[in-house]
């Protein structure tokens, strides 16, 4: 098959999404504490590792061709990629795998600072399997929403143009689900040392997100002019949701910040992006100011209603993924002159089909994703240790920090923990810096007690 304009940009689009993980991964590592940083962004990698195996394995076949009760396909039909020889078909395999990376390493978010690498590196493609691969199956493959399956023909095909149900939603709620099964850091709401260290790191990432995002949104495109109506919609919506966060701060807090800056960035990408395709411009920024708003107010309740969704992906993913998936019963447009949402005279057709969509994602995943997070929790455990939590998990879990603090500091590699818990000298010349550890006895006390910037911020 002769390579065409379009395959090239459908693997142009793929790189985009790819680097969108690693552009989370300063997003992420920006908004933790310094002693965190760079198991914030391990966990980013480590997704496109497992994801990226899972996928050319069975994830592809699970989520595609023919499906065991609309929900999920065959992972043995095209195992390994085994007879998809085509450059389409394998194009389109490394599109949507870059789709799969990146859902599962939005939820790592919600628990920074506290969970085990190695049950993080268990949870992803366990979850990637049981949850992602059937969603995508449901929506995007043939399944339950799309025009031949049980609920579509009932309520007729939801809409999810880019990842509103499979990608948001659905990393929003298994974001919730392990946040309440993990529990909050120590000193969650109480210790200023939770704050970002890093909000140029965050402001960075942002800025790759959306620029992937184009590719995100628009790798799909079939015509010239759905293209460039997805182009411009994948502006607006965020360039709006931006500045709704921003009136929401300065009216709330009396001062608008750059962390709000990006947040409302994301906020308007992810509530575009089921809608990308389906709404006008006009309707993209009326979105957008409705997520970021919506976004903004809802990351406050994490304080008051007493979980710990450390970097905000229940407020921001769940939160406008649900907005734009709904939204689309109300501002989709018509097509051909028929259908549409209720404000262009649709009918409630169109809403019942979103709302059955969102609702059914939200339980599938919520379900699913706590049998998976209770099963390793009480296996292998899925927190550290509260002395690895004191002295940051950069150290404890990775023997590296991401900054020099002091004459004595390193990025290298550190001794293992259990030497500064069980009191052991380290060797000469293997010192390391008194702002990142905290030595303890066993029992944790001198942790507890130790006084400094980052002593108490587990």
């Amino acid at each position: 098959m002769e390579l065409t304009a379009g395959h090239v940009w459908l693997m142009v689009a793929a790189a985009l999404v790819l680097f969108m993980t690693p552009g989370l991964a300063f997003f992420y590592g920006g908004m933790t504490r310094a002693k965190a940083a760079l198991n914030m962004m391990m966990m980013s990698f480590i997704s496109i590792g497992m994801v990226g195996v899972v996928w050319v394995l069975w994830g592809a076949s699970m989520s595609s061709g023919e499906g065991f009760l609309q929900i999920v396909g065959n992972p043995f039909a095209t195992f390994g990629l085994e007879g998809i020889t085509t450059p389409d078909g394998l194009i389109k395999v490394g599109y949507a795998a870059t789709f799969a990376i990146i859902t599962v390493a939005l939820i790592s978010g919600a628990i920074a600072d506290r969970a085990k690498f190695g049950a993080w590196s268990v949870f992803v493609p366990v979850w990637v399997t049981l949850v992602y691969c059937p969603l995508a199956y449901m929506v995007w493959g043939g399944g339950l929403f799309g025009p031949e399956g049980a609920i579509g023909k009932a309520l007729g095909p939801a809409i999810d143009f880019a990842g509103g149900t499979v990608v948001h939603i659905n990393a929003g709620v298994a974001a919730l689900i392990l946040v309440l099964i993990i529990g909050n850091r120590k000193g969650f709401g109480k210790d200023p040392n939770h704050r970002p260290h890093n909000i140029p790191f965050v402001m960075l990432g942002a800025a790759i997100l959306w620029f992937g995002w184009f590719g995100f949104n628009g790798g799909a495109a079939t015509t010239a002019e759905q293209g460039g109506l997805i182009w411009i919609n994948t502006l607006a919506a965020p360039a709006a949701a931006m500045l709704g966060w921003l009136v929401t701060e300065r009216i709330r807090d009396g001062h608008p910040t750059s962390l709000g800056a990006a947040s409302g960035v994301v906020a308007g990408l992810v509530a575009i992006t089921p809608a990308c395709a389906n709404v006008s411009p006009v309707g993209a920024l009326g979105l957008g100011v409705v997520a970021g708003v919506a976004s903004a107010l809802a990351v406050g309740l994490k304080f008051r209603w007493g979980f710990d969704d450390s970097l905000d992906v229940v407020g921001v993913h769940l939160v406008s993924g649900i907005i734009g998936t709904v939204a689309l019963g109300f501002i989709a447009l018509p097509t051909d002159g028929v259908g549409g949402g209720l404000f262009y005279g649709g009918g409630f057709t169109q809403l019942w089909a979103q709302l059955a969509a969102a609702g059914i994602s939200i339980a599938y995943s919520a379900i699913l994703t706590t049998i998976i997070a209770l099963t390793i929790h009480k296996t292998m455990g899925f927190r550290v240790s509260q002395e690895q939590e004191v002295v940051g998990v950069d150290l404890s879990l990775h023997a590296e920090t991401a900054y020099e603090f002091g004459v004595a500091g390193h990025g290298g590699s550190f001794h293992p923990l259990h030497e500064l818990i069980t009191g052991k000298v380290p060797a000469a010349g293997g010192q390391t810096s008194g702002t990142d550890t905290v030595p303890a006895g066993a029992d944790g006390k001198k942790a507890e007690e130790a006084t400094g910037k980052e002593s108490v911020g587990a």
